[in-house]
C-alpha cells in the first residue's frame, strides 16, 4: 500500500515511497517463471531480473558509495560490453530480492544516523567527499539523492508493470 496520506514529514515520505515501491518490484517479479525472469519482452532488452540487479546497485551506489563515500565494490554493477547488467549464478530472484531488502534497511539506517547540520534540515545534508565524489565535484543532497532514487524505482518499476502485463496479464499495484 502507498505511504498514509498525511504523512508531513518529508524525510519519512521519502523512505515510506522508496519502502512502497520495493515492495512493488517484488509483487511484480513474483511469480513469474524462470524463463520470463530471465527473457525480455520490451525493446530495451533487459530482463526482469537485470532491472531488479539494476536496482540493487542503484540503492547501493547513490547511497554508501554517493552519499557516505564508503569503498563499494563494483558501484556499477557488472555491466557487460553492451551496457545490459550481467547475471551471475547466484543472482536469483530470492537471492536479489534479499539484497534490495537489505539495501532498503540499510537506506533506513544511514538516513536515520543523519544529523544534518543541527536544525534538524536532514535533506539538505551534502554528501561526503571521496567515492563517487571528488573534492571538485558538485555534491548532491540526501534529499536530492534519495528522490532520485525514488524516480529510478517509479520509472523500471512502470517497465515492470509492461512485462507482467505481457507475461500473465496481472495488472495493478
Amino acid at each position: 500500500m502507498p505511504p498514509d496520506q498525511r504523512l508531513g514529514d518529508a524525510v519519512e515520505l521519502h523512505l515510506a515511497w522508496l519502502d512502497f515501491y520495493r515492495e512493488t518490484v517484488e509483487r511484480k517479479l513474483t511469480g513469474l517463471s524462470e524463463e520470463e525472469l530471465r527473457s525480455s519482452r520490451l525493446p530495451s532488452g533487459w530482463t526482469p531480473l537485470e532491472l531488479l540487479k539494476h536496482l540493487v546497485f542503484v540503492e547501493r551506489r547513490w547511497l554508501r558509495w554517493g552519499f557516505l563515500a564508503e569503498d563499494v565494490d563494483e558501484p556499477w554493477g557488472d555491466n557487460g560490453p553492451d551496457g545490459r547488467w550481467g547475471l551471475d549464478g547466484d543472482d536469483t530472484l530470492p537471492n536479489l530480492l534479499a539484497e534490495l531488502r537489505s539495501g532498503g534497511e540499510r537506506t533506513r539506517k544511514i538516513v536515520s544516523g543523519v544529523d544534518g547540520d543541527g536544525s534538524g534540515e536532514v535533506l539538505a545534508t551534502v554528501a561526503a567527499e571521496g567515492g563517487r565524489f571528488g573534492a571538485d565535484d558538485v555534491k548532491p543532497t540526501l534529499g536530492w539523492i534519495l528522490f532520485h532514487v525514488l524516480q529510478e524505482y517509479a520509472r523500471h518499476t512502470g517497465q515492470l508493470d509492461v512485462v507482467r502485463e505481457l507475461a500473465d496479464g496481472v495488472t495493478g499495484e
